[in-house]
C-alpha cells in the first residue's frame, strides 16, 4: 500500500488564526483511494520550514507527499519554490492536469504555480490553498497516481 503524507502550508492555519480545511479534504479523497496517509501537518509560509517538511516526509518513507497552499502570486506564496530546491526532477503533465481541470471551473486556475515533482521515490505534488481547488487538483490527478507510483519503485513492466 502507498502512504501518503499531506502538508498544508498557510501562516494562518500554522498560527491558530484559520482552520485548515484543505488538509483534511485530501487526507479524505487519499483515504477513499486506498492510501494510508499521515498529516495534514500544518507549517507557515516559509520556503525552509516548507522544504524541511517535504524533506522528512519524502526521506522518512512517504511515497507520495500533497501539499496545499502557497501556490498563488501573493507575496508569501513560496511552496512551488521551496518544493523546486528539494526534488530532483519536476513531472510538468502532473500540473497540466490539474490546471487543465481547474481551467473548467475557473479562469484563475491559470494563476496556480503549483510543482511536481519527483525526489528519491516520492511524488511531491503542490496544489492549490482553497478546498475546491486542492480537492479539483487532486482528483484530476488521481488517475495517474498508481502507475506513476509504480514506476517510482522500479515497476516499468508495460502491459
Amino acid at each position: 500500500m502507498n502512504l501518503a503524507h499531506v502538508i498544508t502550508i498557510s501562516d494562518g492555519a500554522s498560527h491558530g488564526k484559520r482552520e485548515d480545511k484543505s488538509g483534511p479534504a485530501l487526507v479524505g479523497i487519499l483515504y477513499a483511494n486506498q492510501y494510508d496517509v499521515t498529516g495534514p501537518e500544518v507549517v507557515p509560509d516559509e520556503r525552509d520550514r516548507i522544504a524541511a517538511a517535504i524533506t522528512k516526509a519524502a526521506d522518512g518513507g512517504s511515497n507520495l507527499v500533497i501539499t496545499t497552499g502557497g501556490t498563488g502570486l501573493g507575496p508569501r506564496d513560496v511552496t512551488p519554490q521551496a518544493t523546486a530546491t528539494v526534488i530532483d526532477y519536476d513531472v510538468p503533465g502532473i500540473t497540466e492536469l490539474m490546471r487543465r481541470a481547474g481551467l473548467e471551473s475557473t479562469p484563475m486556475a491559470a494563476l496556480t504555480r503549483g510543482i511536481a515533482g519527483v525526489r528519491g521515490q516520492t511524488l511531491v505534488i503542490n496544489v492549490p490553498g482553497s478546498p475546491k481547488g486542492a480537492m479539483q487538483s487532486l482528483e484530476a490527478v488521481m488517475p495517474v497516481l498508481e502507475h506513476a507510483l509504480a514506476l517510482l519503485r522500479g515497476d516499468t513492466k508495460h502491459e
